[in-house]
């Protein structure tokens, strides 16, 4: 893509990219023998929690998705006549998450965060069913991001231990008979949809490769997106600088042992390594450079950037200068369409694993080389 007549690069909003996804979710849907139930479970008055909220219901009812908003704590409005005082922050989330759980009419759960914040919030991300997690941040799915497990029986998620078994390797993105794609956490899966959009994923390579020869900066390490976002680039092929507050880990892709002797063989999966690179070094080599800091305040220095890389921001404030594009060939300033429809992708991979019959007692998962 070449610059624009003022010689800058392509400011390039998520529209484009959503819009094949909106089709695919919707002809899904056409061709679905039911309609999916999600529920969003809204525990908190923060504004941006509301508006997430609303934005979900609007795309859902576009799609004909059923969506039910259940407001438990400072989100319940107060009604004349209540008690002055507020309820407090997150007050009834848990018990929300359960009764969802629990309910076979609901096929998926969202829960919008931040409620408590850190540690609290893990912990209600742990409680939300992985059969139901249209999110995916329960640890299960962590388990199969981070060790490069793709498909997987359903019944592996009922589990209480991880599976380590290791069959054939697959080399297509098809499910082999009797499994399904595991659930990836939709807004690392948005950011990737966007990298492929734009060609900095090459589809010429094998599935699982496509990556390879691209060096990406991925600034933020939350189990939320910057972890498992640099871990699915890794995992792909990619060399990766993940950057936290005080660190900058290289993450790459370990590739299968070749010890047939060998007690248990290596994943090929990513493997984090110490750098010792700054971060100025860092974006002087990236093709590609993600940021998702939840800072206003926080912005990535033009000057540092490599000339004619891809910038995408993540975060809800712009994380990168105005300039931003005097240096990057493609700018993506926000993902948020492109994840909601990952979500709702996630909502029918999940209502299908319904229809998946697995070998009883079957863990198995199936990994790709």
């Amino acid at each position: 893509m070449a610059p624009d007549a003022a010689g800058k690069g392509l400011l390039l909003k998520a529209d484009p990219i959503a819009d094949a996804f909106h089709a695919e979710v919707k002809d899904a849907l056409a061709a679905s023998h039911r309609v999916p139930t999600l529920i969003g479970i809204l525990a908190t008055d923060a504004s941006p929690s509301r508006f997430y909220a609303e934005f979900t219901r609007k795309q859902c009812e576009g799609l004909g998705v059923r969506f039910i908003l259940k407001e438990v704590g400072s989100a319940v409005k107060q009604k004349e006549g209540e008690a002055d005082e507020a309820r407090s922050n997150g007050e009834g989330a848990e018990e929300a998450i359960i009764e969802a759980n629990e309910d076979d009419d609901v096929d998926g759960i969202m829960v919008y965060y931040p409620i408590f914040g850190g540690r609290q919030d893990h912990y209600l991300q742990q409680i939300v069913s992985p059969l139901k997690d249209v999110e995916g941040l329960n640890s299960k799915f962590h388990y199969n991001l981070y060790h490069n497990i793709r498909f997987i029986t359903p019944a592996s998620l009922t589990s209480t231990l991880p599976s380590t078994k290791v069959t054939q390797p697959v080399i297509d993105d098809i499910p082999p008979p009797g499994t399904v794609k595991s659930i990836i956490p939709c807004t690392p899966l948005g950011v990737v949809k966007c990298l492929e959009y734009i060609g900095v994923y090459n589809n010429i390579l094998t599935y699982g490769d496509r990556a390879y020869g691209k060096t990406v900066t991925v600034i933020n390490r939350s189990e939320v997106v910057g972890r498992p976002l640099a871990a699915l680039l890794a995992n792909d092929g990619a060399r990766v600088f993940s950057v936290d507050l005080d660190t900058i880990q290289e993450y790459t892709k370990r590739p299968r042992s070749s010890n047939a002797t060998s007690a248990r063989q290596y994943l090929p999966h990513h493997t984090s390594h110490p750098c010792t690179l700054s971060l100025e070094e860092c974006l002087a080599i990236s093709d590609a450079v993600i940021s998702a800091v939840p800072s206003a305040s926080y912005k990535v220095k033009t000057e540092w950037l490599k000339e004619g890389c891809v910038c995408v921001n993540v975060a809800a404030d712009k994380n990168f200068e105005k300039d931003v594009r005097d240096k990057a060939s493609i700018y993506i300033p926000a993902v948020g369409k492109v994840t909601i429809l990952m979500l709702l992708r996630n909502l029918l991979r999940l209502s299908c694993y319904k229809d998946v019959s697995a070998p009883s007692g079957s863990e198995d998962s199936v990994l790709v080389q």
